[in-house]
């Protein structure tokens, strides 16, 4: 089904980034006005040219939900987070922040970040380099 695809990627991307790549989402908790907009930062280091990040929004009791994958200036939303949130990819500074339209108290959530992994030329043992940012609203 179209869940276990995406939680298969999920999987995939938490353990499969090596030494030289890395998220960080600095902020731990933010909290927002119902109706305004929020934005949840996110930066990476990567020796990737053209690398892949994903957002994935995980709320309480509940398993982590593939949102959109960002590739390059392609955004590219899973339906259920079509119409209140974007992410703009900035190569520049490498960030990619989450922007959420009309916040309400139903998006309070964990949001994860996450980049692509790359597999080093030696084949080494791959590690975890995600970050986790928790909002409340």
């Amino acid at each position: 089904t179209h869940w276990e695809i995406h939680f298969i990627i999920f999987i995939t991307y938490f353990w499969g980034c090596d030494s030289l790549e890395s998220v960080d989402q600095n902020t731990r908790v933010q909290t927002a006005v119902e109706g305004r907009s929020v934005t949840i930062n996110c930066r990476y280091e990567t020796s990737d040219l053209s690398p892949y990040l994903f957002w994935y929004q995980q709320k309480m009791n509940g398993i982590p939900k593939y949102m959109m994958m960002i590739f390059a200036t392609t955004v590219q939303n899973d339906k259920e987070f079509e119409e209140r949130f974007n992410a703009n990819h900035n190569k520049t500074s490498k960030s990619v922040p989450l922007t959420i339209q009309d916040v309400s108290v139903s998006d309070s959530a964990v949001y994860y970040c996450a980049l692509r992994p790359t597999v080093t030329e030696t084949h080494s043992t791959l590690t975890q380099k995600l970050m986790v940012l928790s909002y409340t609203f």
